[in-house]
């Protein structure tokens, strides 16, 4: 238990209360557990070894294991219980390559505790809550056996990748042979500021563009000979980034346009492109859709006459899960846990959920504080980890009971 923590140390971080003594004897198991699914370099698509980790050790306790790889990428499916309703736990084991190793206080890989904080890539996105979802569920199993419904584990290995081969193929196998899921909680690191202060309900649309505008090549110091695809693009790229699309609604924020890259020329100074290559993202809320957006965007670069061609690319719908059973549920361990109310939101990227909603599932995203994710020195407090598994659990307990 030399990197256990006291209760005193509960009061960092603004908890209101310590951590029982109760939860210390099950607060190296948690910690524990993240440790070894930190240690595997599970860097997108690779697992690493992962799942099989937590494939055994939900099989300890009564659920059957699937295996369900597509291409490179591993997949598993687990479940206790054959009766309905069913809630599911979502994530992915996959992590962000860790990017300059001599910039890591730490081997990335290597996971440390410093000061109370868990070091490691993926300790927050989202190896911690992976490991408190396991368990969670150990304990709610040890506590009630035969519980009602059924309960279910989602995890892939691209959700940093693609997302091609991933949760999307598991989801349309489980619905080729009608298996639903009720409620889905996604373990993204979903906190602003203080554990359970913010969870996701909803996440926005995305849906991205490859533009290439077309011209003619030739001498700069000849423009009358050659069409220059940077200047006739300028004014509907200005148009373009200027457009309200919408003011957005109660459960989401105004939708946004942004080019993330654009390339012209063949690097020589005096070379008049022929051809401008862009691509752009559209982060949109309920009140469009993909359609609307597409003949917008193509109907005023038509009115500019330009020659162009564009390939589009859906990364998902936008989808929103109001108050209901899971969302007060999760309100309800939160408060119980933390001490806090909670806000709900749709802001940031998207995330898998995005390929469960749409099944008719309620769907929230529920995860430690996303301050240090996709950094060097990713880390979340130990005591968040060990928390979020008390949380977890009392959600359980509030659906399955």
């Amino acid at each position: 238990m030399s990197e256990g923590l006291n209760p005193r140390q509960a009061l960092h971080h603004g908890y209101s209360r310590p951590i029982k003594p109760s939860t210390l004897a099950r607060m190296s198991d948690t910690v524990e557990l993240a440790r070894q699914l930190i240690s595997c370099p599970s860097v997108t698509p690779e697992d690493a070894g992962c799942q099989q980790i937590m494939a055994e050790r939900l099989a300890a306790i009564g659920f059957s294991i699937e295996n369900l790889p597509f291409e490179d990428v591993s997949n598993f499916w687990a479940r206790r219980g054959t009766q309905g309703p069913l809630l599911a736990f979502a994530g992915h084991t996959d992590v962000v390559p860790p990017g300059p190793r001599d910039q890591w206080q730490s081997d990335p890989f290597t996971p440390e505790i410093r000061d109370g904080m868990l070091y490691g890539r993926g300790a927050a996105d989202m190896k911690g809550s992976l490991a408190a979802m396991v368990t969670a569920c150990e304990d709610f199993v040890a506590a009630h056996p035969d519980h009602k419904g059924s309960i279910g584990f989602l995890i892939t290995s691209d959700e940093e990748g693609p997302s091609i081969n991933g949760t999307v193929k598991v989801v349309q196998h489980l619905q080729a042979r009608g298996e639903t899921i009720d409620w889905c909680l996604v373990g993204e690191p979903s906190s602003r500021e203080r554990l359970g202060d913010v969870i996701k309900n909803g996440r926005r649309g995305s849906l991205n563009g490859k533009l290439r505008i077309r011209g003619k090549q030739g001498h700069v110091a000849y423009p009358h000979l050659a069409a220059n695809p940077i200047h006739l693009a300028a004014p509907a790229l200005a148009e373009l980034a200027a457009i309200e699309w919408d003011q957005g609604n109660d459960h989401f924020p105004p939708t946004t346009f942004q080019i993330s890259n654009i390339h012209g020329g063949t690097g020589a100074e005096n070379v008049i492109p022929g051809d401008l290559d862009i691509m752009f993202n559209l982060r949109y809320s309920t009140q469009l859709t993909e359609q609307a957006i597409r003949e917008r965007v193509q109907r005023l670069l038509d009115t500019h006459q330009l020659n162009y061609t564009l390939d589009w690319r859906l990364s998902g719908e936008p989808f929103l899960t109001p108050a209901g059973e899971l969302v007060d549920a999760a309100r309800a361990a939160i408060r119980e846990v933390a001490g806090i109310e909670t806000e709900l939101s749709t802001s940031g990227g998207t995330s898998d959920g995005r390929f469960i909603a749409p099944t008719g599932a309620q769907v929230m995203e529920l995860g430690p504080l996303n301050a240090t994710i996709h950094q060097v020195n990713e880390c979340v407090a130990a005591e968040d980890v060990e928390r979020l598994a008390d949380i977890y659990r009392k959600i359980l307990d509030r659906l399955l009971t």
